[in-house]
């Protein structure tokens, strides 16, 4: 399997950026088996290393003009379109695509080498000498929060995987069998997250590093996700969601941006409302490559080159929005017009492009963009713990509706009353589709309760069976998708691959 081979090598490496910073004498990129650890930042550069794979989330995709990871999770959603046919976009829009098309083996690719990282963390920084036990442990927290959050979103792509835990020291020890995704859960995920939260991390890191409340958010995420859609785990995980977001908000530290462009604002990065996030840069190691993707394909508006419209969303979407709702206003999370470049013209789009990762720094000179890319923010949170709470509870809370209300307010809508759990529940889904749409979310919600908002008729449709308005029809192979054929090739114990694939 290509992706723990590349594991078994990355397993001795101690990834550049992370020697560069921290080691003392000339950095060679290598640490070799058997060399003498010692040393805060060498335990450091280990942990570091667990970050690096958080960009493979936004990687271009090789042999694709225009196409990056990010796009994958948005083109299944039916709710997004494209200007490039070279991003492979119409296999998605048509649900033809298959266990060769892009982004799929990136993916998989990418979580592995994250998780390789950190299972090299995990079993190196307890070696390393002359490091305070807090310091280390915070460390290997760190690493089993980003194992935990890689493995996360492998069971919710893939289903049952490998499940990977040790640096792998010989060929014969990769070509493992699949784990169902429950025992991945078990065995992985939730224990390596209360792992983390039995740290003494710091509730708010404004370096971009793992925190305790980042760990919390994942955390409620992930027994909302448990507690759903496959698992089926039921209102205890329902409970133990609402407890973890609750804790987040209760705790302080975060607090909702008064407007949606403080999103776009890189002096905000890693504050106020972003609780976790993908650490990006202007200059080292790599500017959020988010920013031209999404631009108007060719518009003229922007210093980068190439401005691809790889992404943005269906008019349907942008229609279901109700009146008023400052989201779909303009330079809010979408754009239709903006000024040519170099000129007091403006440029009139033929559809709405996203707005959210859009940097005026870069657009108008760098074209090199400063934003970050976020995981967990707290509106986020607030809608976790409305609808894990709606459920556990048998109805929402007062606190539930406040913080659904506090959504709303920044949107400009009027507040909602009480209203019976199952109203709730789909007003709740609702603002997450408005709220964090583009934001890699909406498709992981559309698994985990089985339902999609049909933004024609203002239902909500059950999953399989819901035609999107590009004319396809989901069914049960749309619930996960294909192993990569790349590694089945290798690794004939993958197989059988998932269902119609």
């Amino acid at each position: 399997m290509k992706a723990l081979k590349h594991i078994l090598v990355a397993a001795l490496i101690l990834l550049s950026f992370s020697c560069k910073k921290f080691l003392e004498e000339k950095p060679t990129g290598f640490i070799s088996p058997g060399a003498d650890l010692a040393g805060e930042k060498v335990a450091r550069a280990f942990a570091n290393g667990c970050y690096q794979n958080l960009t493979g989330l936004l990687n271009g995709q090789s042999g694709s003009y225009g196409g990056n990871t990010y796009n994958l999770l948005e083109f299944m959603t039916g709710k997004a379109n494209s200007d490039l046919g070279q991003t492979g976009f119409v296999n998605f829009q048509n649900l033809s695509y298959n266990n060769t098309s892009f982004y799929v083996d990136t993916w998989w690719q990418q979580l592995y080498l994250g998780v390789g990282a950190c299972n090299n963390a995990l079993e190196y920084i307890p070696k390393v000498t002359g490091v305070p036990d807090d310091a280390k442990n915070n460390m290997l927290a760190e690493a089993h929060a980003l194992r935990a959050l890689f493995y996360f979103y492998l069971v919710r792509m893939y289903g049952a995987v490998p499940m990977v835990t040790t640096v792998a020291t010989s060929v014969d020890q990769i070509n493992m069998h699949r784990t169902p995704a429950k025992a991945i859960y078990d065995s992985i995920i939730i224990p390596d997250l209360l792992t983390a939260e039995a740290a003494t991390l710091p509730w708010q890191d404004n370096n971009g590093y793992v925190s305790l409340g980042a760990v919390k958010s994942i955390l409620a995420d992930v027994y909302l996700t448990y507690a759903g859609a496959a698992i089926n785990g039921g209102n205890q995980y329902y409970a133990e969601s609402a407890k973890r977001s609750k804790e987040v908000i209760d705790n302080g530290g975060y607090s909702l941006f008064s407007r949606y462009t403080d999103m776009n604002n890189p002096a905000n990065k890693n504050r106020g409302e972003f609780i976790f996030q993908v650490q990006y840069a202007a200059s080292v190691p790599a500017p959020n490559p988010l920013t031209p993707l999404l631009l108007p394909n060719y518009a003229g508006i922007s210093s980068y080159a190439d401005e691809y419209g790889s992404v943005y969303p269906t008019p349907q979407f942008i229609a279901s929005f109700p009146d008023g709702d400052k989201r779909v206003q303009e330079r809010q999370f979408f754009f239709t017009k903006y000024k040519k470049r170099n000129s007091t013209d403006t440029v009139r789009f033929h559809a709405t492009y996203v707005y959210k990762y859009f940097d005026s720094a870069a657009v108008a000179n760098t074209a090199k963009s400063d934003l970050n890319y976020t995981l967990y923010r707290l509106a986020d949170v607030y809608l976790m713990y409305a609808e894990a709470s709606n459920r556990a509870e048998g109805g929402p809370n007062a606190n539930a509706i406040t913080y659904v209300n506090a959504i709303r307010a920044r949107a400009g809508l009027t507040p909602i009353a009480a209203m019976s759990q199952a109203a709730f529940e789909q007003e709740v889904w609702l603002q997450r589709y408005y709220e964090l749409c583009f934001e890699n979310k909406m498709w992981f919600d559309m698994i985990r309760t089985r339902k999609v908002h049909n933004d024609v008729t203002g239902a909500w449709d059950n999953f399989v069976g819901h035609k999107t308005v590009f004319g396809a029809t989901f069914g049960e192979k749309q619930l996960l998708f294909p192993l990569p054929k790349q590694e089945t090739d290798v690794n004939p114990n993958l197989l059988p691959n998932n269902p119609g694939f």
